[in-house]
């Protein structure tokens, strides 16, 4: 009987404590957060495809420590697609730690066009790169006004780079322009099951065609 070989495709997303969300508590690496909700999704939806989806999310991380753990954690492991979900800490950190080293929108840019970079070059991954969410479920937020220079960040290199956008802290906003007070985070940052249901639904709604 005549078949053909189904060739796996390798889907890393990395970022912060979002994307990190119980990895190390998980057998199977992926957590209980969005990653886990996209990767779920694949397998059941088409399951005469070989995923293999990998979560290098850690907790703190602002863009510098990624570029610290860049080629470890993806250029070695070369991903099929690489998706980077970045910047909330970059924000943050202005907020609740003002006495540390802050990372300017320059800065981030800066280290960000040098990631994808890498990655051109390095490996034949297709990016994927996710606004930053919101920090405050208040869209009028001072957290949430520091972010829109980080989200035109991501847009600008997502177009350098022909990437394909998530717009995560866009669907945050609308949802949050609704009225609706149902609550999508923990704490004002950290995803509860909704939130991380948004996160995995915008991101399976942006790249799902080329995943199929």
């Amino acid at each position: 009987m005549g078949g053909y070989e189904v060739v796996e495709k390798k889907v890393l997303l990395i970022g912060d404590s979002i994307t990190e969300w119980g990895r190390h508590e998980d057998h199977e690496n992926l957590g209980s957060g969005y990653v886990r909700l996209i990767h779920d999704y694949f397998v059941t939806t088409y399951p005469n495809q070989a995923y293999q989806f990998l979560n290098r999310g850690v907790g703190g991380d602002r863009i510098t420590d990624l570029a610290e753990r860049w080629q470890k954690d993806v250029i070695d492991l070369k991903p099929d697609y690489i998706s980077i979900s970045i910047g909330i800490n970059d924000v943050w950190r202005q907020l609740d730690h003002p006495d540390m080293e802050q990372i300017p929108t320059e800065q981030f840019q800066q280290l960000y066009t040098d990631l994808l970079t890498q990655i051109r070059e390095k490996t034949n991954a297709k990016i994927i790169l996710m606004e930053p969410t919101i920090i405050e479920e208040d869209v009028k937020a001072k957290g949430n006004q520091l972010l829109f220079d980080y989200v035109e960040i991501v847009h600008k290199v997502a177009k350098d780079f022909q990437a394909t956008v998530v717009p995560t802290h866009k669907a945050f906003i609308n949802y949050l322009q609704s009225g609706n007070d149902y609550k999508l985070t923990t704490d004002g940052v950290h995803m509860n099951p909704a939130g991380n249901m948004l996160m995995a639904r915008t991101w399976i709604k942006a790249v799902e065609d080329q995943l199929k």
